[in-house]
């Protein structure tokens, strides 16, 4: 065999192999670098959440961490520290299912969800978030209106039936 043809052998079995495995890699680095982009919003999230916690915490007298039912009767700057951390709470979870909730979702995107879904729910089961829920969702996300609703009469449902 000449060096030509050595060569030209080279070059044919690079793109019968080399080409289809670059592409391959390109594909699955891109997979990777997608679902680390994802974690990190979730991370970061995650985080927006615990300092929504913090602010809860620093208002304890609302009583918001509570199982039981809320304070029958709140003082007028009770029940406006109380809405207010409500609109922080349902803009973060807003933000979180824009950036995080898909229809079809696989199986790694879906346990990523299933918090935030708890988180929901966890919050939708206090009469007073419930209450508040038309007033807090105007002017939010119509698909996120929709989906926060949906879990508010489920538990609404639970807690009742």
């Amino acid at each position: 065999m000449t060096p030509l043809e050595v060569l030209e052998a080279l070059s044919y079995l690079v793109t019968v192999v080399g080409l289809p495995l670059g592409i391959f890699v390109y594909f699955r680095d891109q997979q990777k670098e997608r679902r680390n982009e994802e974690e990190e919003v979730y991370v970061r999230l995650t985080d927006q959440y615990a300092e929504f916690l913090g602010l809860v915490l620093k208002n304890a007298d609302l009583q918001l961490t509570t199982r039981r039912a809320p304070p029958a009767s709140l003082t007028p700057e009770q029940q406006e520290r109380r809405m207010v951390l409500f609109e922080i709470l349902v803009s973060l979870f807003e933000r979180a299912y824009i950036l995080v909730y898909e229809d079809e979702m696989d199986k790694e995107e879906t346990r990523l969800w299933a918090s935030w879904e708890d988180y929901m729910r966890e919050w939708c089961r206090r009469p007073d978030f419930r209450e508040s829920l038309n007033e807090l969702l105007r002017g939010e996300d119509p698909d996120f209106c929709d989906y926060i609703r949906r879990i508010a009469a489920e538990e609404a449902a639970t807690k009742s039936g």
